[in-house]
């Protein structure tokens, strides 16, 4: 019986390893040239213009149209006894404990329910931030670190409530905080 040794089979070695290596650079700097592309088509005079039109709604940021239902839905529910704050001021804890609670601020309030409580809990979530491990839950704007950071030389009337906003804000009533009074418009 004749027994053949099989084939040997030859490394790859280094000239494997530099092939790759030669695939991986043409298949990322094809994929980078199209991104690039694309990077460059979403700054067009025109997609410029939309962006900005849309940010000149006034709302604190832009939202996008996967959250503005919620937004929607967040306005006509909150913003019908009283101004409606943009998320970013107060903490993610305060707003998840807000809409889980029917007493509010003295008030007994018909609560959401789904699916207009997740829409709106998606937005809130979204577009506020976290609260620090050890900071307590705040519940007043005045007493939100971020309100404070966002208002860092405004020296609120005491007792500070949501109507104070439009003494600086005077579209706070239509949700908008980016036009501002004549005294704070050119501040630093």
């Amino acid at each position: 019986m004749n027994h053949k040794n099989p084939p040997k089979r030859r490394s790859r070695g280094w000239r494997g390893l530099y092939s790759s290596l030669l695939v991986l650079i043409i298949f990322c700097g094809t994929g980078g040239g199209w991104l690039a592309a694309q990077t460059a088509a979403d700054h067009t005079p025109a997609r410029l213009a939309q962006v900005s039109a849309i940010e000149d709604n006034g709302t604190v940021d832009r939202i996008p149209d996967r959250y503005q239902l919620g937004q929607q839905l967040y306005l006509e529910n909150c913003a019908t006894c009283h101004i409606g704050l943009p998320p970013q001021v107060l903490p993610t804890e305060t707003w998840r404990r807000l809409l889980q609670d029917p007493q509010h601020y003295g008030q007994t309030i018909k609560l959401l329910v789904d699916p207009s409580r997740l829409l709106v809990w998606n937005y809130l979530q979204t577009f506020s931030r976290p609260q620090a491990k050890d900071e307590e839950v705040p519940y007043r704007a005045a007493s939100s670190r971020y309100f404070k950071a966002l208002h860092p030389k405004v020296k609120l009337p005491q007792p500070a409530n949501i109507s104070s906003c439009v003494s600086c804000h005077p579209g706070a009533s239509k949700y908008n905080f980016r036009k501002l009074t004549a005294e704070w418009e050119n501040s630093p």
